[in-house]
C-alpha cells in the first residue's frame, strides 16, 4: 500500500455558502473551486492550506449521505482521505488485510479523482477515502 499524502480533510456543513464566508473571511483562506457531484448528492467547496486540502460538503439531498451524516453527528470532520499511487491496488490489499470496505472498485469524485472509501468500523471510527488523480 502506497500512500503518498494526506489528499484533503472532509468536512460536513449545513450551509456551504456560510462556510466559504468563515474560511475567507476569517481563517483568510481562498476558496479556489466550488463543484457539485451528482451521483453523491452533495456540492463541495476547495480550500488549500499548505499541501493540504480542506473539502467543505454540503447535501444536495436530505436523505444523502452527508444530511444523514449531520442529522446523527452534527457538522464537523466527516472523512480523511489519502492520496495513493494505485487505488485499484490499494483496495484490494486493505480487503486482504481484513479491512471492510464501502466501496470495492473507484468512483468518481471532486476533482476529476477516482474515489473509495474505507468502512470506520474497520478504521477505528474514521471514514477513510482513498484518492488517485487518473492519468487521462
Amino acid at each position: 500500500m502506497k500512500l503518498t499524502h494526506i489528499e484533503h480533510i472532509g468536512i460536513a456543513v449545513k450551509n456551504l455558502e456560510e462556510a466559504i464566508t468563515f474560511y475567507e473571511e476569517v481563517l483568510g483562506l481562498s476558496c479556489y473551486r466550488v463543484e457539485e457531484v451528482k451521483d453523491q448528492k452533495v456540492k463541495t467547496a476547495f480550500f488549500k492550506v499548505g499541501q493540504t486540502k480542506i473539502e467543505l460538503l454540503e447535501s444536495t439531498d436530505p436523505n444523502g449521505p452527508i444530511a444523514k451524516f449531520i442529522d446523527k453527528k452534527g457538522e464537523g470532520i466527516h472523512h480523511l482521505a489519502f492520496a495513493v499511487e494505485n487505488i485499484d491496488e490499494t483496495l484490494k490489499e486493505a480487503a486482504e488485510k481484513g479491512v471492510r470496505l464501502i466501496d470495492t472498485s473507484p468512483r468518481k469524485g471532486a476533482e476529476e479523482l477516482e474515489i473509495a472509501f474505507l468502512h470506520p468500523h474497520s478504521t477505528f471510527g474514521v471514514l477513510t477515502e482513498f484518492c488517485e488523480k487518473k492519468s487521462k
